[in-house]
């Protein structure tokens, strides 16, 4: 098997047609083809099947294509590596982050980054840890900044690194009914808008002696979040870097019950088995530094 195989078997099954996954390789389409028979026969399976569409994976392209990616992937980061060694800067860094992230850490972080590094390709992916910690394991993504999960312990794929912890406060609309109380209890019957899934939030309301939050929406844009809340009577569980956002300051506040809600740790997850290439090691201490310089300002 050949690595160039390797290659034209993933371009076809991520183009999901040869004549499209050809003009991406830059090769001829009977040459692709040729490549993706040889290797078929060296299987002795089916990897592709024709559609009026293009191709798709059959089951065996499928459990092929898993691994074939990610093996793919690691020789894509080891070319870098060499080119980097021999003092050429380039390469690919691919970033996930979640929302507060996005308005706090990430434009910061990607200035300092690129004069370091300005012929990387940079690919920034905001979305939620627990949807981006699949594509870190799968090697789509380098790094992940997001908040310590839970079930993150129980994945010996992953290591997670502290950056800093977020205090969390409850949140609501300025003249929410809601607004002099005092006590968790009191707030036991609202309706809770949160960033992240009901596990995560029932076990907040676990340590501060509830039951779990009665009634959830769960969203995943900040700005939505921060719009539900500012018209509606719904409450969150949130940072209180929330409150100091552009959007949020003069809509939002502080609901100052007396329990202290436990702080969230924010930190990188990786790979615990593959090495950080150098420009995502250096994405990655820029993104600490600059996350250690915010929490210092509190």
């Amino acid at each position: 098997m050949r690595l160039t195989q390797v290659r034209d078997f993933v371009a076809v099954a991520e183009a999901g047609s040869i004549s499209s996954a050809a003009r991406t390789l830059g090769v001829s389409q009977p040459g692709l083809t040729k490549s993706i028979g040889s290797l078929e026969a060296e299987l002795n399976v089916s990897l592709l099947q024709r559609t009026p569409r293009g191709v798709s994976l059959t089951r065996f392209g499928r459990a092929f294509y898993a691994r074939a990616r990610a093996a793919h992937s690691e020789l894509e980061k080891a070319r870098h590596e060499v080119l980097q060694l021999a003092g050429l800067r380039t390469g690919q860094v691919a970033v996930g982050f979640g929302p507060l992230a996005a308005a706090l850490v990430l434009p910061p972080a990607v200035l300092q980054f690129q004069p370091l590094y300005p012929d990387v390709e940079v690919r920034l992916i905001e979305g939620f840890a627990h949807a981006l910690l699949p594509l870190v394991r799968d090697e789509t993504l380098d790094i992940v900044i997001g908040p310590r999960l839970p079930s993150y312990r129980n994945d010996a794929s992953l290591r997670f690194r502290p950056i800093f912890h977020n205090d969390q406060v409850v949140v609501g609309r300025k003249g929410h009914p809601l607004a002099g109380a005092r006590s968790i209890t009191e707030l036991s019957a609202a309706h809770w808008l949160s960033f992240e899934p009901r596990p995560v939030v029932d076990r907040v309301f676990a340590a501060l002696g509830l039951p779990g939050a009665r009634k959830l929406m769960q969203c995943e844009s900040l700005n939505v979040l921060v719009a539900l809340l500012a018209a509606s009577d719904l409450l969150a569980v949130t940072s209180t870097r929330v409150l100091s956002l552009p959007q949020s300051g003069k809509s939002l506040q502080r609901i100052p019950i007396s329990e202290r809600i436990p702080p969230m740790a924010t930190g990188l997850y990786m790979r615990a088995d593959t090495p950080l290439t150098r420009p995502a090691a250096a994405m990655a201490k820029v993104l600490v530094d600059i996350g250690r310089s915010l929490a210092t300002r509190g």
